[in-house]
């Protein structure tokens, strides 16, 4: 079987050096690319099971590497950042990262992200009650794998697809923080709120007419999020 091959973006040898031989020790196949053109080029030639990508880079930065890749590709992206810097986290996630490593890191951290991130992009999608979904100008097609809002369909990353397909299947439920980010990022993504504060939002400027003022999409404060029932609508 094909080893798992992850590749890692970023200009400093030494970083790229340590990643290299962790990862490889681990039965990964590890290429590496040390600038955003060679990273986008890799990923579109390649086809890694994951991207490791570095915020700076010497000729644009991460951000606007994943923005790029996300134009053509589902792959799943960890976005390194620097200790502190939460908004650079929120930004990489708004761009479409799966996930985000702090550095300096440790290899065991290094390890279990990618294996998380890896874990969630493979695992199958839950099954559903019925083949489709609808509420007021919102339909899902399971078996297709389409949503259309006003019957213009709408294009959703992996992850927003998920996180619906999730709350579809419990309409009408409250379901908690902590119960939303376990199902769809793991058990030890529990703590992790950004994740579903970034997601949610961005599928409620997709499917919502007016973002700000949810009819689908409704949040209970403290509490969690449920999508609304049909028969409710």
């Amino acid at each position: 079987m094909k080893p798992t091959e992850v590749l890692v973006v970023d200009d400093e040898p030494r970083l790229l050096r340590l990643v290299h031989v962790e990862l490889t020790s681990s039965g990964f196949d590890v290429r590496t690319a040390t600038n955003g053109k060679q990273a986008v080029t890799a990923v579109a030639e390649r086809e890694p099971d994951l991207v490791i990508l570095d915020i700076m880079l010497p000729d644009t930065d991460g951000f606007e590497v994943c923005r790029q890749i996300r134009e053509f590709s589902e792959v799943p992206i960890v976005m390194l950042t620097a200790k502190g810097e939460d908004a650079d986290k929120v930004k990489g996630l708004n761009m479409g990262a799966d996930d985000y490593l702090t550095k300096p890191f440790n290899t065991d951290e290094l390890l279990a992200r990618v294996r998380a991130v890896l874990r969630r992009s493979r695992a199958p999608e839950a099954p559903h009650a019925a083949p489709s979904f609808s509420v007021g100008d919102l339909h899902m097609d399971f078996a297709r794998r389409r949503v259309t809002v006003r019957g213009n369909e709408v294009k959703l990353s992996r992850t927003e697809y998920q996180l619906l397909t999730y709350l579809a299947n419990n309409a009408g439920r409250v379901l908690l923080h902590e119960q939303i980010l376990e199902q769809i990022w793991g058990p030890e993504c529990r703590e992790e709120i950004e994740y579903l504060w970034v997601n949610i939002r961005r599928l409620r400027q997709k499917i919502e007419e007016n973002p700000s003022e949810p009819k689908y999409i409704i949040t209970e404060p403290g509490v969690g999020y449920l999508l609304k029932s049909p028969a409710l609508a």
